[in-house]
């Protein structure tokens, strides 16, 4: 079931994830380096469950925006189709319609 609240992306849908509560799904086939969405939201430096925090190599520091349209809804995998290029986000292989759209959170896995 898509979420109406955030049905504005073009690209993309929210929807209940297999992987956990709602996710970011391909509204259409996506190809590779495909513009997906943009992360939008105001900036911070608190931790939150929406936070996307990202190097600022200007200013030496992680740097948060919490997130407050669809890209929020973002899941994590270790085989991600997407990737940031800032706030930006890309299609890193090509994406059929309805698939869940990932990226790697960047967390060092402990084994």
């Amino acid at each position: 079931m898509k979420n109406k609240r955030y049905d504005d992306n073009p690209q993309a849908y929210v929807g209940e994830s297999p992987i956990h509560g709602r996710g970011l799904f391909a509204r259409h086939d996506i190809a590779l380096d495909d513009y997906i969405g943009t992360y939008e939201g105001p900036a911070t430096q608190d931790n939150g469950m929406h936070v996307l925090w990202l190097w600022n190599e200007d200013n030496e520091r992680w740097e948060g925006v919490d997130g407050k349209n669809e890209m929020r809804f973002l899941n994590h995998s270790s085989e991600p189709n997407a990737d940031w290029w800032g706030t930006d986000l890309y299609a890193t292989r090509d994406i059929v319609a309805d698939e869940e759209i990932t990226f790697d959170y960047g967390w060092d896995e402990e084994e």
